[in-house]
């Protein structure tokens, strides 16, 4: 393809790449390509003047193409996708090259290699547009119904988000009730009112609202369909097991999380007398004079903070990243001590302390109260242990704060302040194909910019289940989540991104390997084809309205049986992706024998011009 009119916008970003790029050079080299029109730095593409200048570039010169070399398209590829909108260029005839992350960051001692490497990837991209053709999103209709799965404080207040907005909601838990973490809480920092107050208050309101279904004693087996339009399967467990099928346009995620459980023996935990921090709080909220342990009175507790967070990247248990609630709530369980009364002596044995944001005024107020907070190294950790003599337990730990002394600390009670671990959610993740971080947690597409969206379209994700958050920010990000998904579907349909794969019919042999590649299941025979006999999935039973708000639906009544697809015959078989479930991967493209199987946005000409565009020398 030839007379293109490209532009290409070499971003400096304040430093970041042109103190290790020269982002002029890679200019001039986008020049000497003959369908690039434009080609110019800036400080930051990304800023309202640079975008008011590309589309200005756009309007004027007639481009046809726009190719940005800046940061990661996972920060800006929509912000440039708008650009072109705004200057009645199609947006999938602009490519994001990343000369941030892949050049300057990774090669910062190198700046001619960066600079031929930024070079060749800038040529790459131009070579993509070169080949792009207009793309025009794919619209489809959306159900106006909600699946929300978990009933903790995130769920429940998601829940309510969705119904005051005029959506009907199916709120899963797969518990026999509903409040989670915080519903076994009494008073709470820093508003003071109690978990299980709030909880009961919520569920008060969730019952109230007919268009919320509650199904306790429940999980989600599976999903199929596409974006606005999901069948999810559910298992209702207890006296009357069902399976049960709803549709909903969107899946909301907070099935929170998981406290970390130490090994036997991990700082003495298995000895009589050291409990984790979720057994010392049921233990102190459950208590109204001095506090006892097993009929004895305590008269001196040692706190071991960071158990199960802040490993190391080697460790074979816990994780290593700071759980960030841990520190404060700590603190706080040991005023709720000082307030029962008592002469208690409280030992805190920290790496770091981490009462962030107001939270500090826990620390201070708890160092008031006569707790005392003895330092130890990260490599150097307290050693809980029984002692013979007393029959108690000693705490022997090298105290940084004082000149590296050993103290040695007779313990009534050892609390072993343990973080948040993700859930085990083996079964949901292959249910709804949902990715997780390194940290087991459930993985957003952009902490920043997208922080309850998934890759899988229509299904978010809130709360504790995407990592360690106190209560106020697991609400925060159920609304978040409530108000990504009810923006689609108040709306009535959805836009997909159309760079998806489709099967040239002509060519395709029906091998079968496509459909085998798809992790998506967006591959099948092409309607009017051979259809092979589908399942009769007896006894599966679909739900598609509400009833009166927090019982179980009259499966009969409800739910109307499911039934299987009529085979029929045809000629020949060919495969078929279906637009709205695939998302892009290409997975299938490399395994079609016959080459019958191309991915907008990235073809095989679009490839083999980006490799083409790398290999060229031009004597760097």
């Amino acid at each position: 393809m030839s007379g293109r009119r490209l532009g290409v916008y070499v971003c400096r970003c304040g430093g970041n790449i042109s103190d290790y790029v020269d982002v002029e050079q890679v200019a001039a080299e986008a020049r000497q390509d003959p369908d690039v029109v434009v080609a110019r730095t800036a400080m930051f593409t990304c800023s309202d003047a640079t975008q008011q200048e590309i589309v200005k570039d756009i309007e004027e010169h007639r481009l046809d193409g726009l190719v940005v070399a800046s940061c990661s398209p996972k920060l800006h590829k929509f912000t440039f996708r708008e650009v072109a909108k705004r200057a009645g260029l199609n947006p999938y005839q602009y490519t994001q090259v990343n000369i941030r992350e892949q050049c300057s960051w990774a090669h910062t001692n190198d700046k001619a290699g960066a600079t031929c490497k930024a070079g060749c990837l800038t040529r790459a991209g131009i070579g993509r547009t070169r080949f792009a053709a207009p793309l025009e999103a794919l619209v489809v209709q959306t159900e106006p119904s909600a699946l929300v799965i978990g009933g903790g404080i995130a769920g429940l207040r998601a829940a309510l988000g969705l119904a005051d907005l005029g959506l009907s909601v199916f709120l899963v838990e797969k518990e026999s009730s509903l409040g989670g973490w915080v519903g076994r809480f009494e008073a709470m920092y820093p508003h003071g009112k109690k978990g299980k107050a709030l909880i009961a208050q919520l569920v008060g309101e969730i019952r109230a609202r007919s268009a919320i279904t509650v199904f306790t004693n429940t999980e989600v087996v599976g999903k199929s369909g596409s974006t606005g339009n999901y069948m999810a399967t559910l298992e209702v467990r207890g006296n009357a097991p069902a399976t049960i099928q709803v549709k909903v346009g969107a899946i909301i995620v907070a099935t929170g999380f998981a406290s970390y459980t130490p090994e036997i023996g991990e700082f003495g935990y298995g000895l009589e007398g050291v409990v984790t921090l979720p057994e010392f709080k049921e233990l102190v909220e459950g208590t109204s004079g001095p506090l006892c342990y097993l009929g004895r009175p305590l008269r001196t507790i040692v706190y071991v903070y960071c158990v199960g967070s802040r490993q190391g990247a080697g460790a074979a248990r816990g994780s290593p990243d700071c759980s960030r609630y841990c520190c404060a709530a700590a603190v706080h369980a040991s005023l709720a001590v000082a307030a029962l009364g008592g002469k208690v002596h409280q030992y805190h044995l920290y790496s770091d302390m981490r009462t962030y944001g107001r939270y500090e005024a826990l620390y201070g107020e708890s160092r008031d109260k006569g707790s005392l907070f003895p330092k130890f190294a990260g490599d150097s950790q307290p050693v809980v242990a029984r002692d013979d003599s007393s029959g108690g337990l000693i705490v022997t730990v090298t105290d940084l704060l004082t000149a590296g002394q050993e103290v040695v600390i007779p313990a009534d009670l050892v609390v072993l302040v343990t973080g948040m671990v993700p859930r085990p959610t083996e079964a949901l993740v292959n249910a709804l194909k949902l990715p997780t971080g390194t940290d087991g947690f459930f993985h957003e597409i952009h902490p920043k910019l997208r922080p309850v969206e998934t890759v899988v379209d229509g299904v978010y994700i809130c709360g504790a289940c995407q990592g360690p958050k106190n209560s106020s920010e697991s609400v925060a990000s159920g609304l978040a989540a409530v108000a990504q998904s009810a923006a689609i579907l108040k709306k009535g349909y959805a836009e997909l991104d159309p760079q998806v794969a489709r099967v040239d019919p002509d060519v395709c042999i029906w091998c079968g390997k496509c459909l085998e590649a798809c992790p998506y299941r967006a591959v099948e025979l092409a309607p009017g084809m051979y259809v092979t006999q589908g399942d009769e999935r007896p006894g599966v039973l679909e739900l598609s309205h509400t009833t009166r708000a927090g019982e179980t639906p009259a499966l009969p009544e409800a739910c109307a049986a499911v039934e299987a697809p009529a085979p029929h015959a045809a000629s020949r078989e060919v495969a078929w992706i279906d637009p709205a479930m695939c998302k892009g991967c290409g997975a299938c493209v490399p395994m079609c024998p016959t080459e019958a199987v191309d991915l907008l946005g990235y073809t095989g000409t679009q490839v083999k011009a980006m490799i083409d565009g790398l290999l060229e020398d031009r004597g760097a």
